[in-house]
């Protein structure tokens, strides 16, 4: 959990810096290409360090906390709607592209490669 609130975190910071740089469609952009980044590298982190979980539970934890924490904190206390669940991109696939790479980084690391 402990790592999914920091890709969270991470992921946050980086729409934030973004929209603040950038115009939104471009802070979009970046945010899809920088989250599923940010996921393998805490993923990786997390499977050579502690590796407690096979990969589609901890892929799914991790997507699942961050979505509760994008409903519950960003939409109703930082963004004050929840008009950013109606975006493919800025939501939708992203939480997909999140799955995907830690689940990948997790096949990755079960078949030994890192960890030897």
């Amino acid at each position: 959990m402990a790592h999914a609130f920091v890709l969270w975190a991470l992921c946050g910071a980086t729409i934030g810096i973004a929209f603040q740089i950038t115009s939104h469609g471009t802070a979009i952009i970046i945010h899809a290409i920088g989250a599923p980044i940010i996921a393998l590298i805490i993923s990786l982190h997390y499977y050579k360090k502690y590796n407690f979980t096979n990969p589609a539970p901890t892929a799914v934890i991790f997507v699942l906390l961050i979505i509760a924490l994008d409903a519950g904190v960003v939409a109703p206390f930082i963004e004050k709607s929840y008009e950013m669940f109606t975006s493919g991109l800025g939501t939708w696939i992203l939480f997909g592209l999140i799955f995907l790479s830690t689940y990948l980084t997790g096949l990755f690391c079960r078949d030994g490669r890192p960890n030897t």
